[in-house]
């Protein structure tokens, strides 16, 4: 069930969002100082690409301080554009029966692109 949800993702507009992710993720590793941005933008699109079947957890430094400005910073940046994004995204599609676990991958992706550092992808 998994590999189908995926497999309809991507032609759907997952491959989409991966390759902006990806994009996006280069242009911000141009900079040393856009290196652990870039990173976490990365971890977006590999959640962007196989989104059935991942869980997002947080690690165990998460409440760090380091992560904790990092957050900050990356909400001003452009996090809270992405979550709205996907926020947008997944209320659309949560309209119809058969959309709903597609929305709620978009709601999974919105809480990461919020809040990436001190999150892991398993």
């Amino acid at each position: 069930m998994n590999f189908l949800g995926n497999l309809i993702w991507l032609i759907f507009g997952g491959l989409l969002v991966a390759i902006q992710y990806f994009v996006s993720s280069l242009l911000m590793m141009i900079t040393i100082i856009g290196i652990p941005f870039g990173i976490q933008t990365m971890k977006l699109g590999v959640l962007a690409l196989w989104p059935f079947g991942s869980d997002v957890r947080s690690t165990p430094a998460a409440g760090g301080c380091l992560y904790t400005l990092f957050n900050i910073i990356w909400i001003f940046i452009g996090g809270i554009w992405i979550a709205l994004t996907h926020l947008c995204f997944g209320i659309l599609l949560a309209i119809t029966i058969i959309g709903i676990p597609f929305a709620r991958q978009h709601f999974k992706m919105a809480g990461l692109a919020l809040t990436p550092f001190g999150k892991e992808i398993v």
